[in-house]
């Protein structure tokens, strides 16, 4: 296992794994106590409009994806703010409006270019030494807005009415956390995907939960479970030479349905005594 990472490019992977643990772990964690799973879906494969411009622009795809992901982030905020009970239908006509885009302007660019699959499906052994710097400039934006309004974000995803009159601005704070969400979604595009994006976010996140008495304790072990499925599967994809962001993702998914599994078998054993 050592001289797998002793290569260069899986040294980028490596500490990709570790920035994208970050923030998984204090995003997804978010995501999961606000129930905002298809939201962040919805952005992940909107974003897909944005690579497609940017590819048909010759410009970086991740440039394309980020400059969408915040657009994207503003509008789902903005409308689904004024009318969450319909928060699914916005989410859903921004997802295949942004997947619409994209095939469009990739349908538009002439010649095929196979880094879009990248996007599409991760490829955390390509990532750059820009890659590793544009993800590392994002956890500290997402340390900072968190560490900042870390108790504003906790009164408004488990009882936003009673923040609202305790004085917390919570147009505001569900904004960033819109915006944060918008964030993490860039973070792990390279890892493993829009496509699969919603597994990463939400998988460390939905177990560490079980086990944690805080919200703080629940991002820690997010962080450190994405940690190891990240570095898990990019090692099994070294291994027997397949596709990472997939690997990354199956183990995961792995791990989650056997700890579903045992979990559920645990409760229903203790009903039963």
């Amino acid at each position: 296992m050592i001289e797998a990472f002793s290569f260069p490019f899986m040294q980028h992977a490596l500490l990709a794994s570790f920035l994208i643990s970050i923030c998984v772990g204090i995003v997804g964690s978010l995501v999961i106590i606000n129930r905002m799973v298809f939201l962040a879906g919805g952005i992940a494969h909107g974003s897909y409009g944005g690579i497609g411009i940017a590819i048909f622009l010759g410009i970086s795809p991740l440039l394309g994806a980020t400059t969408f992901a915040t657009i994207l982030s503003i509008i789902i905020a903005y409308i689904s703010y004024q009318n969450r009970e319909r928060m699914d239908t916005v989410i859903g006509a921004m997802w295949a409006a942004g997947m619409s885009i994209g095939i469009i302007f990739t349908d538009l660019t002439p010649g095929y270019n196979v880094d879009i699959m990248s996007y599409l499906f991760g490829s955390i052994i390509s990532v750059s030494t820009t890659d590793l710097w544009i993800m590392g400039i994002f956890d500290i934006v997402i340390l900072f807005f968190v560490s900042i309004y870390h108790k504003e974000l906790l009164a408004v995803s488990f009882d936003s009415e009673f923040a609202k009159l305790r004085g917390v601005k919570d147009k505001m704070i569900y904004y960033i956390l819109i915006f944060l969400i918008g964030i993490s979604v860039i973070v792990t595009i390279r890892a493993v995907g829009l496509i699969l994006v919603i597994a990463l976010l939400s998988i460390p996140p939905f177990i560490a939960e079980k086990f944690s008495s805080s919200i703080y304790k629940m991002m820690l072990y997010a962080t450190i479970l994405t940690l190891i499925f990240t570095t898990g599967g990019l090692y099994l994809s070294y291994l027997f030479n397949i596709s990472s962001g997939a690997t990354i993702i199956l183990f995961a998914s792995a791990v989650f349905f056997i700890f579903l599994f045992l979990y559920r078998f645990k409760h229903i054993r203790k009903s039963m005594m």
